[in-house]
C-alpha cells in the first residue's frame, strides 16, 4: 500500500509546511492593515496594471490581477486533483467516496442554510456563499500538529471531502457569482477547452499548445462575465492522466543515456567543470524522459504544488486578509457575526449530522482508526474556511464596509472552528468507538 501512501503523505507535508506560510502572510497583512502603514498598504493593492496590444488592453488593480490570474492557477491545480481523485483517488470507488461526499454535502448545504436564516432580511445576503468552503492547507495544518496522534484515515478523509468542498465551491462562483454574461465568449472559450479534451483524447497533448490556448480561454472567461477562475478548473479536465512511457522503458532507456553520459566522462579521463555537447545532449534526453514517464497530469500537478501552495496562496492572503479590526460604526458586526457562525455551527452540523446519519443507515463506513469524536473534530476543521472564503466574499460584495466585515467574520470563524477541531481532535486521540465497526 505504500504506491498509495507515500503519495498522500507528501501531500500533506507539503499543506502543512504551506499553512505555516499563509498563516505567516494573513497576520502580516493583519498586522500592516492596524499599523501606521494601514493606508499605504490598502491603497497598493488598488494600484493599476495594464497590459497593451495593437487592437487590446486589459487593465486591472495589483488585486484583481491576484485574484483573477494567478488564482486561476490555484483553480487549475484544483481541477487537476478533482480529475485524479476521480479517476484513480480516493473518490474513484464509490464505497470509499461516499462518507467523504455526504459530509461535503451537508457541510456546504447547512452552512448556508444558516446564514440565509440568521442574516434574512438584513444587510449581505449575497454572501451564503462564503461560509461553504473549507481551506484544506490551515485544516491539515492543524491535524498534522497532532502528530500520530491522528489515524492516517482521518487525514485522507478530510483530504477528499476538501476537495469535493472545492468543487462544489467551483459550481456556486459558475452559476451564482457570475454577472452580465457574454455569451459569443463564453461559446469560443468551451469550444477551445472542447477541442484540447479532443486532443488529449487521442494523445495529442502539447504542453506549448496547450498553455497558449489556456490564455486565449482564461481571457474570453475574464471578458465573458463567468470569472475567470472557472478556465482553470475546466482546462485542468482537458489534461491527460495516461502516461506515454511505460516504468520498464523509462529504466531501459534511462540506463542507456547514463551509461552514454558516463562514457563520455572516461574519454576524457576525469570529470570535467564543463559538459561535453553529447552529455549536454543526454541530459535533456533524460529530461524529456522523465516528464514523458509521469502523466501530463500528475507533472504538472507536481510542478504546479508548490508555486501555488508557497506563493500564490500565501500572496493571496496577503492582499485578501488584511482587514482594519476598528467594530466602529462602520463594521456591520451582524453579517460578520452570521458567516462566523455559519463557519463554525453551520459547518460542524452540516458535516458530523449528515457523516453520522450515513454511517448510522449503513450508507457509509467510518475510516478504520476513526471514532465518532474525531469526526466530530475534524467537522469543526470543515468550518476553516478562509481561502476560498475570502475569495468568495470579493464575488458577493461590492461595497467595502461589507466586504471588510465579511473578512472579520471570516478570519473570526475560522480561527474559533479550528481551536474547537484541534481541542476535540486531542482528546479524542486513542479513544475507541464501540460502534464504529
Amino acid at each position: 500500500m505504500n504506491f498509495i501512501k507515500d503519495p498522500i503523505n507528501r501531500f500533506i507535508r507539503l499543506e502543512t509546511s504551506s499553512s505555516i506560510v499563509l498563516f505567516s502572510a494573513s497576520i502580516a497583512a493583519l498586522i500592516l492593515a492596524n499599523s501606521g502603514l494601514s493606508e499605504a498598504f490598502l491603497g497598493f493593492w488598488k494600484n493599476y496594471i495594464t497590459i497593451s496590444l495593437p487592437g487590446f488592453e486589459l487593465s486591472k488593480p495589483v488585486l484583481k490581477w491576484i485574484n483573477d490570474g494567478l488564482m486561476a492557477i490555484f483553480f487549475f491545480v484544483i481541477g487537476l486533483e478533482i480529475k485524479r481523485e476521480v479517476l484513480i483517488g480516493e473518490l474513484s470507488d464509490l464505497k470509499k467516496a461516499s462518507l467523504p461526499i455526504v459530509a461535503a454535502i451537508g457541510g456546504m448545504v447547512f452552512p448556508a442554510l444558516l446564514f440565509v436564516t440568521l442574516n434574512q432580511g438584513k444587510a449581505g445576503m449575497e454572501g451564503w456563499g462564503i461560509p461553504m468552503a473549507t481551506d484544506i492547507a490551515f485544516s491539515l495544518g492543524i491535524l498534522t500538529l497532532l502528530g500520530k496522534r491522528v489515524p492516517v484515515g482521518l487525514k485522507i478523509f478530510l483530504m477528499a471531502f476538501a476537495i469535493i468542498d472545492d468543487l462544489g465551491a467551483v459550481l456556486v462562483i459558475a452559476f451564482f457569482y457570475s454577472s452580465k454574461l457574454i455569451w459569443a465568449n463564453i461559446i469560443i472559450g468551451l469550444a477551445i477547452v472542447a477541442l484540447l479534451a479532443i486532443l488529449s483524447r487521442f494523445k495529442l497533448y502539447s504542453k506549448y499548445f496547450f498553455f497558449i490556448a489556456g490564455v486565449v480561454v482564461w481571457v474570453l472567461f475574464l471578458k465573458s462575465g463567468i470569472h475567470a477562475t472557472i478556465a482553470g478548473v475546466l482546462l485542468a479536465l482537458t489534461i491527460p492522466i495516461q502516461r506515454h512511457i511505460k516504468t520498464t522503458t523509462f529504466y531501459d532507456k534511462g540506463k542507456e543515456i547514463l551509461d552514454g553520459f558516463l562514457d563520455e566522462c572516461k574519454k576524457e579521463g576525469r570529470d570535467k567543470t564543463i559538459l561535453s555537447h553529447k552529455q549536454l545532449d543526454a541530459v535533456d534526453e533524460m529530461e524529456e524522459l522523465i516528464e514523458k514517464t509521469a502523466s501530463p497530469l500528475q507533472y504538472l500537478e507536481h510542478s504546479l504544488h508548490g508555486w501555488v501552495a508557497f506563493i500564490i496562496l500565501p500572496l493571496f492572503a496577503f492582499a485578501n486578509a488584511g482587514v482594519v479590526f476598528s467594530f466602529s460604526g462602520d463594521t456591520n458586526t451582524v453579517l460578520a457575526s452570521n458567516i462566523g457562525l455559519s463557519l463554525i455551527i453551520g459547518k460542524f452540523v452540516g458535516i458530523f449530522l449528515v457523516s453520522f446519519l450515513a454511517i448510522k443507515f449503513k450508507l457509509s463506513e467510518l475510516p478504520k482508526n476513526v471514532n465518532f469524536m474525531s469526526l466530530a473534530g475534524v467537522s469543526f476543521l470543515g468550518g476553516l474556511g478562509f481561502t476560498m472564503s475570502l475569495f468568495i466574499n470579493n464575488l458577493a460584495f461590492t461595497d467595502e464596509v461589507l466586504i471588510d466585515s465579511a473578512k472579520i467574520g471570516i478570519l473570526l470563524g475560522s480561527f474559533v472552528a479550528g481551536l474547537l477541531g484541534y481541542i476535540l481532535l486531542r482528546f479524542s486521540a486513542g479513544k475507541k468507538n464501540p460502534s464504529a465497526n
